[in-house]
């Protein structure tokens, strides 16, 4: 896994960071909220790069990328991303979106069709009611001392700045209590191939995953035996399932190259 390429573009106002790995055809690595490119795809990228140039950024509010004072919205991150492509002369890409960022990036295939090749929405979210019971209620509620540990510690590895996780958490928070359903239009415009996979034990039910694929003709769906992420990553206790995340690269080159 040897980096290529890292740095910083200034775009729509702030700059953020980006890392590039391998060579091939582009694949562009969105991260959830309340982490960054490394921490949710370190498995993914140790597997990939031989095959693709994968390329990876850190949004808005997270990891080593700027932050605003503006709420903190999917709109946003998904102009923010096609920005810095266009300032990396990647004119069209695939994207892997995980958890906010596969909100991310099937928004992206939305907004931005002609820049996407194909998309790998990772345990996303159109739909209020495709969350967890109680999930809404309990942002609310929730302080940063409700944060996981371990995201708060990979933040602050990178940014040794608690008033800019307090910042993050903030805007994170805000952005799912005030998040809005999307019309079942919007993904029915998507005209690139869509590949849904979540966990049957995942934050978002797998019945909601089911339905976003059933919307998009020609999608593809997996639902893997597992928690939210880990079949992509370490889990919360940071114990890697290798076999697993094998076997869901495996399905992902396939569909990428198919």
């Amino acid at each position: 896994m040897q980096l290529r390429e890292s740095g910083y573009k200034e775009v729509n106002g702030i700059n953020l960071y980006y890392e590039i790995y391998g060579e091939g055809k582009p694949l562009v690595l969105i991260h959830g909220g309340g982490s960054d490119l490394q921490f949710d795809y370190r498995e993914v990228i140790q597997r990939m790069s031989g095959q693709y140039k994968l390329i990876g950024i850190d949004l808005q509010n997270h990891g080593r990328s700027e932050h605003r004072e503006v709420p903190e919205t999917f709109e946003q991150d998904a102009k923010d991303i096609i920005a810095v492509l266009g300032q990396l002369g990647i004119d069209k890409a695939s994207f892997w979106g995980f958890s906010n960022g596969a909100t991310t990036v099937l928004l992206i295939a939305h907004l931005f069709p002609a820049k996407v090749e194909k998309i790998i929405a990772a345990s996303g979210v159109t739909k209020r009611n495709g969350m967890m019971d109680g999930f809404f209620e309990g942002m609310a509620q929730a302080t940063i001392d409700h944060m996981p540990q371990y995201l708060k510690d990979n933040f602050l590895k990178l940014n040794p700045d608690p008033r800019k996780l307090q910042h993050m958490f903030e805007k994170d928070r805000q952005r799912m209590i005030h998040f809005k359903d999307w019309d079942d239009s919007m993904l029915r415009t998507i005209q690139s191939p869509v590949l849904f996979i979540a966990g049957d034990n995942d934050v978002m039910k797998a019945s909601h995953i089911a339905e976003m694929h059933s919307l998009i003709p020609g999608s593809r769906l997996m639902i893997f035996p597992s928690g939210h992420g880990s079949y992509m990553m370490a889990n919360e206790n940071g114990n890697v399932d290798k076999a697993l995340i094998d076997f869901t690269v495996a399905q992902v080159e396939y569909f990428l190259s198919n």
